[in-house]
């Protein structure tokens, strides 16, 4: 493990130091991660940086690097804060199904509340026991399905990759932005005048407006992915 990744780790994973005599310090990793928070919810990833840190929290920066060695360790924190432990999801009527609906849907909530989230949480990195608490709970919801360990860790991605991107699209759209709206507004526009070029995209847009735009792609990217899973336990089974 190189040098960064074990300061990551000791920092996300490692017992909190034991304190001294005296008076309580008025820093702490989570105090500090807690200040980032409340400026990337505020005004994005890009404007956390520990000099800003450190003025929402009233000291100098470099009493900041007493605990947090710098930007990405900060990040790293903040994330795990944010996102939290991942909730106990009952085993309800649709079992394992049930489970990952519930599992999707929390995630996706903590998506919105913490949209930078998905910018800070790109490719390989260390991740702290609240985020992996999440990848535990979808794995093991497929427990007893007769799917591989391999299998189930793919699933929990695919679940995963389908929340990242339709969240990111609704951080592109703007604060109550229907997506599906708004592209039916623009391809509606452009079939107007090019529709005869795409029938079949014509045919689809005007269905789509029979159902009043509601927004559907999340719900049904869900399920589609879901049936994907039930054929493959189906097929184990057998």
């Amino acid at each position: 493990m190189s040098g960064e990744h074990a300061e990551l780790v000791r920092l996300l994973w490692g017992p909190p130091p034991k304190r001294g005599r005296g008076p309580r310090p008025t820093l702490d990793p989570e105090r500090i991660a807690r200040a980032g928070i409340d400026i990337a919810d505020a005004e994005g990833l890009a404007d956390v940086s520990m000099q800003r840190v450190a003025a929402h929290l009233g000291v100098t920066k470099m009493a900041l690097y007493r605990y947090v060695p710098g930007k990405a360790e900060l990040v790293a924190l903040m994330v795990d804060a944010a996102i939290g432990d991942c909730p106990a999801v009952q085993a309800r009527s649709g079992g394992w199904r049930g489970q990952l609906e519930e599992w999707a849907r929390r995630l996706g909530e903590a998506f919105a509340r913490h949209p930078w989230i998905l910018e800070a949480t790109v490719g390989p990195r260390v991740m702290g026991p609240a985020e992996l608490s999440w990848l535990e709970r979808a794995v093991a919801a497929l427990d007893g399905t007769g799917l591989t360990g391999a299998e189930r860790m793919d699933a929990a991605a695919l679940l995963a990759g389908h929340l990242r991107s339709l969240a990111q699209q609704a951080r592109a759209a703007g604060p109550g932005g229907d997506l599906e709206a708004q592209l039916g507004v623009i391809l509606g526009d452009l079939m107007r005048e090019h529709g005869e070029r795409f029938p079949a995209l014509t045919t689809a847009l005007e269905s789509a407006a029979a159902s009043h735009g509601q927004d559907q792609a999340w719900e049904f990217g869900l399920q589609r992915i879901l049936d994907g899973l039930a054929a493959l336990i189906d097929q184990r089974a057998r």
